[in-house]
């Protein structure tokens, strides 16, 4: 599927500009040419890569930026800030931020393209470091959401950890106090009774995946792929 890419830049010649580029490579673009407006596009529709400016009406690119780190659901969205803004202090705020990339006006639409290329490649591989699967079952690391056959799982964050802490060690067993580690942030005895309610509940939702999480008695619990049951 293109990679959906957000640019907020007033200059509304530049933005045509950017965007003409961008779809020769076969990407979707969405243009927004004021900072307030921006961030709500950016909540909204969650794009792969968004291009910011800096000097925008309403709500400048910094600021627009330190908010989207502010919410889990669009805190690890790429960023590349394209200014006209080209010192170096401007340069090493917009990096100390954490922006993926930070790139001056006037600009050379085939640097671009590359840096851009360069970004979305990088977000991808770590996109698939987060993503824990198994058969049809699929736990996403970064919005702490399953997926079974496709339809949403709704699991608790306690249960999502577990589940995703098993499936990283498949046909390994987890001792019960590690386990209880992971979920509380320490282990004793009177956290056991709370960690098997954790595993039945659990095991209800995932339906005929439930045989996959298997007990090791006197020791804890197992992820066993479908597969291999």
């Amino acid at each position: 599927m293109a990679a959906h890419i957000l640019m907020v830049e007033d200059d509304e010649d530049i933005a045509d500009f950017v965007a003409y580029n961008l779809q020769r490579q076969g990407w979707k673009t969405t243009l927004v040419h004021d900072g307030i407006a921006g961030l709500e596009q950016i909540r909204t529709l969650h794009p792969d890569l968004v291009i910011l400016d800096i000097m925008l009406p309403g709500m400048d690119g910094l600021q627009i930026y330190r908010a989207m780190k502010e919410q889990p659901l669009t805190a690890s969205i790429p960023t590349l800030f394209l200014t006209a803004r080209a010192q170096l202090e401007d340069r090493l705020e917009g990096l100390q931020l954490g922006a993926d990339d930070y790139m001056t006006k006037p600009f050379s639409p085939r640097e671009l393209v590359l840096r851009v290329r360069n970004i979305l490649s990088r977000a991808s591989a770590s996109a698939v470091q987060l993503l824990v699967h198994s058969g049809e079952l699929v736990l996403d690391k970064n919005t702490l959401q399953g997926r079974l056959r496709g339809e949403p799982l709704e699991l608790t964050t306690a249960e999502f950890k577990l589940l995703a802490y098993l499936m990283e060690r498949p046909g390994r067993v987890q001792d019960r106090y590690e386990l209880q580690k992971v979920l509380f942030g320490y282990a004793d005895t009177t956290q056991s009774r709370a960690l098997d309610t954790h595993v039945k509940r659990l095991r209800r939702k995932l339906a005929d995946y439930a045989d996959c999480v298997t007990t090791e008695r006197g020791v804890g619990y197992c992820f066993t792929p479908k597969e291999q049951l």
